[in-house]
């Protein structure tokens, strides 16, 4: 047996648990394993079974270690819902020894997240915006300046205990470690932004099956952070009510035929739609279809939008809207998130990382390469368990890949 420097990282989503495996390489991350399957145990980001959560959990893992050729033990878990809340706070420390040091900003990071929460609330993270040295302001990294007081400004973001431990449960009983609970819509920020996007101002919106996540920042720092419950199980949902078919079928015309903009189709295309109890399929219009997308994507983005008008931040975001999650993938969601929100918009794929980059070159993959990068700076801070991973079956990597594509097409 070898050990490795891995980093996995489970996204527990509404429509799939996805783990992704990363190897610490001297020059980034290569992706060496990729685990993917339908998720039944969750709702809008909760886990609501945990028996169903579990079983899915495992399947994904099992993948990810067949194709990476290694035994997963520890895992950077996501968390999103809209349980989820975000919050500025300062606070304040004297700087002991006249100069800053590392132990006098982490005291005054956990002087800012002193703040009361009710029994059932917990602090997941707390993001550094700036720090002020006396009265110089503006400061990123404050170690080695000299001075007597230290002030920092940081984005507490909390989330409720039970589903933080519940996730922990579901981890540990497919024997695994929970390393961290990583905020999703900060994992995915990990893998799709560029450090100017986070400078000028930009919003990130992940739209995934039960909910959407945004996240803002500006001047290189989270500002905001919330969580919207909607999602693209409500487009499926629907389109199964508006075109009378079963779910199964509006999800399946939802990925073939669907567009967010009306604008962008031919309005006398046809299509085939299957009816529900047995009656026979009906032919329908394709804009029928797209009518009943577009009204529930404006919904999203109306949403989007008054939040960044009532927090005051619509007006600093340089590098306007960029979108990922399994549900941008529709045709036409960036032109109409443009006209809606009346800045510029982007579909984002995961950036930064190697190896089976071109499997995860899709907005769906965002938080689980996010939450390996997210792992993979945490490594670089402290120790982190390794994943084991024999060494005679790590050749074997790229055929276990084969086999489950192989497996997934038929």
């Amino acid at each position: 047996m070898a050990e490795s420097q891995l980093i996995a990282g489970l996204d527990l989503g509404t429509t799939k648990v996805c783990a992704i495996v990363g190897e610490l390489m001297d020059d980034g991350i290569d992706i060496i394993g990729i685990g993917s399957v339908p998720s039944k145990g969750l709702k809008k980001g909760v886990v609501v079974n945990i028996d169903s959560t579990v079983q899915a959990i495992r399947a994904a893992i099992d993948q990810a270690e067949t194709m990476a050729g290694c035994e997963i033990q520890a895992v950077y878990a996501g968390i999103a819902g809209s349980h989820v809340r975000g919050l500025n706070k300062e606070g304040v420390a004297a700087i002991t020894e006249r100069e800053v040091t590392e132990e006098d900003v982490q005291r005054v990071i956990e002087q800012s997240k002193a703040i009361p929460l009710p029994g059932d609330r917990q602090v997941l993270h707390a993001l550094p915006q700036e720090f002020i040295v006396d009265d110089q302001d503006g400061i990123t990294k404050p170690v080695g300046m000299s001075g007597v007081r230290l002030e920092a400004r940081v984005h507490v973001v909390t989330a409720a205990t039970a589903s933080v431990q519940n996730i922990i449960k579901c981890a540990q009983r497919c024997d695994l470690t929970v390393e961290d609970v990583v905020l999703e819509p900060l994992a995915s920020a990990h893998a799709v932004l560029n450090e100017d996007e986070k400078e000028i101002g930009v919003a990130l919106v992940d739209i995934g099956g039960g909910t959407t996540d945004l996240i803002v920042y500006v001047n290189g720092a989270a500002v905001h952070t919330s969580v919207i419950p909607i999602g693209g199980l409500n487009l499926t949902n629907d389109i199964a009510q508006g075109m009378r078919t079963p779910l199964a079928e509006a999800e399946r015309i939802k990925l073939k035929y669907g567009c967010a903009a009306a604008s962008m189709i031919d309005p006398n295309e046809e299509i085939e739609v299957p009816s529900v109890g047995g009656r026979a399929a009906r032919v329908e219009k394709r804009i029928d279809l797209v009518n009943i997308i577009e009204a529930r994507v404006e919904e999203i983005f109306q949403a989007v939008s008054h939040i960044l008008r009532e927090t005051g931040y619509i007006d600093m975001l340089g590098s306007g809207v960029v979108l990922c999650g399994g549900a941008t993938q529709l045709d036409g969601i960036p032109e109409l998130a443009e006209h809606l929100l009346s800045m510029p918009a982007r579909r984002a794929l995961p950036i930064g990382v190697g190896g089976l980059a071109d499997v995860v070159k899709s907005p769906a993959y965002a938080t689980a390469v996010g939450l390996v990068k997210y792992g993979a700076e945490k490594a670089l801070l402290r120790p982190v368990r390794k994943v084991v991973r024999p060494t005679a079956r790590r050749e074997s990597s790229l055929f276990g890949w084969f086999q489950h594509w192989v497996r997934d097409v038929i």
